[in-house]
């Protein structure tokens, strides 16, 4: 349903559910520091804490946006650069499915997600919220993909629509908000 001027971009809470307490990752090692066998387990899931960006002090550092559809090259957003003004394309009618990458560093975040929202000619078509996970610092770059989406079809669904998007967290922590531009077509071009 079409909502006028609706900009709650916020993550849906879920009935029910707490958060756990946060704990550092230095209180987790230290827990059972005793026993072996969970030392050896513990650093072998949380491995070694460090920053990809150590000036940067952030704990999540989201990248880019892909959008994947099979038998075509991914189509790429930087989010590094929010000051771009890049439309992405896709074909009317087509399966695809967003991929965002990302940086964790220094503690775990719990309870990641990905709210989106679509607008066409300033109307709310759809709201979604996505749980990516809880995520252990790494050095390594990471990803969380969406489920297929299937791309609007016909001649009034054709056109350019804008996109909200934020990546939050149980913590209610913001660590990126964006909008985007998503051109649908009738044919690749």
């Amino acid at each position: 349903m079409a909502h006028q001027g609706d900009d709650d971009l916020t993550a849906e809470e879920t009935p029910g559910y707490v958060a756990p307490a946060k704990k550092s990752v230095d209180e987790i090692l230290k827990a059972d520091a005793d026993d072996e066998s969970l030392k050896l387990y513990k650093n072998a899931l949380l491995g070694t804490v460090g920053a990809a960006f150590p000036k940067d002090p952030r704990h999540v550092i989201v990248q880019k946006l892909a959008l994947l559809v099979q038998g075509r090259p991914d189509i790429e957003l930087d989010l590094t650069n929010l000051d771009q003004k890049k439309v992405l394309a896709l074909k009317e009618g087509c399966t695809y499915r967003v991929r965002i990458y990302f940086y964790v560093q220094r503690e775990i975040v719990q309870g990641l997600k990905y709210v989106q929202q679509t607008y066409k000619a300033g109307i709310r078509l759809d709201k979604s919220t996505s749980m990516v996970g809880s995520y252990a610092p790494k050095l390594d770059l990471q990803s969380y993909t969406t489920k297929d989406e299937e791309a609007p079809s016909g001649m009034i669904a054709r056109g350019s629509y804008t996109i909200k998007s934020l990546f939050t967290d149980d913590d209610r922590n913001e660590h990126l908000k964006w909008e985007w531009k998503l051109e649908i077509k009738k044919d690749w071009d």
